[in-house]
């Protein structure tokens, strides 16, 4: 495989890899709430990520990894797992989901000025056009009035809250944010055992902010919910374990910006799975956004 398709085919590895984890933690979430959920998932990835690192390495453990590894893959994990999914959650339910959707779209331009800032990274004209379709395909397939999310919008109040499209935007700073502090922790070390440095960094954020909000008391009654675990396990897998350690591999053979763009086509994705498995109806608005995203991304694999 040409080493300049790595890259991009990690990046839409992640997009497809988060659209079984979005089913699964959605579902998930219904039955047990979705803060639990996002503490449960990261204790699984960490016993998969042993698993693999032992398997495929015989380190089952980052016990290898530099102090500057552990330093901004750490903050990484931080930004994205905590900061970013606590902001992106709570959005859904104050914006609603196709607004904050819509607001998500800004990360894959947040994690190119992060990258050119922090990494000094540079995009050609052509890499700034997908990139371009790509969000503007993302953004109006997320206006679509009657997408995945219907049931769940219609029960946010009417008008745009302010403090909804902060948690968006945070939610949007966290995910091409934490692409960038993990690109610049990682180099060359392994994706995956750089993404078990994240999820300790996680788990310790999510675990303290329950701690803080009192909700533990919940985490017991989730462990004896059979079906609401076995979902959690099944977006562990695709989600931190799977998803996030190609989004490292993505970061390691392409610039940030081009690899946020690629992942964050996954509500692109998602439109055939609602339409077969859901029965719902997508519009001119979700066919468009996703032709033009297409479009985008056929650009960032030239």
């Amino acid at each position: 495989m040409s080493g300049d398709l790595v890259g991009p085919l990690a990046a839409l590895g992640t997009a497809v890899c988060w659209v079984f984890s979005a089913l699964a933690f959605a579902a998930a979430g219904r039955r047990i709430g979705s803060l639990t959920v996002n503490l449960i998932r990261l204790p699984v990835a960490f016993a998969l990520l042993a698993a693999w690192g032992a398997a495929s390495r015989g380190h089952p453990l980052p016990d290898d990894a530099s102090a500057h590894a552990w330093l901004w893959l750490s903050i990484s994990g931080l930004v994205g797992f905590s900061f970013g999914d606590l902001c992106l959650f709570r959005a859904f339910v104050v914006l609603g989901p196709r607004l904050s959707s819509l607001v998500m779209s800004l990360a894959p331009p947040i994690a190119a000025l992060t990258g050119w800032l922090l990494l000094g990274e540079t995009l050609a004209p052509r890499d700034l056009l997908g990139i371009g379709l790509t969000v503007c395909g993302i953004g109006w397939a997320a206006l679509e009035p009657h997408g995945p999310a219907r049931a769940a919008e219609a029960r946010v109040p009417a008008g745009v809250s302010p403090l909804g499209l902060l948690l968006a935007l945070g939610g949007a700073v966290g995910q091409g944010g934490g692409l960038v502090l993990s690109k610049l922790g990682l180099g060359s070390y392994d994706p995956f055992s750089g993404t078990q440095i994240r999820v300790i960094a996680g788990f310790v954020g999510f675990a303290a902010l329950l701690a803080a909000l009192g909700c533990w008391r919940r985490v017991p009654a989730a462990l004896s919910d059979r079906r609401a675990l076995g979902l959690t396990g099944l977006g562990a897998f695709f989600g931190p374990f799977l998803g996030v350690s190609l989004s490292l591999l993505a970061v390691q053979h392409t610039a940030s910006g081009i690899a946020a763009s690629i992942m964050a086509t996954s509500p692109i994705l998602i439109i055939p799975a609602v339409v077969l498995f859901q029965r719902e109806r997508v519009g001119i608005a979700g066919v468009g956004g996703a032709v033009l995203a297409v479009a985008g991304v056929a650009l960032l694999f030239q």
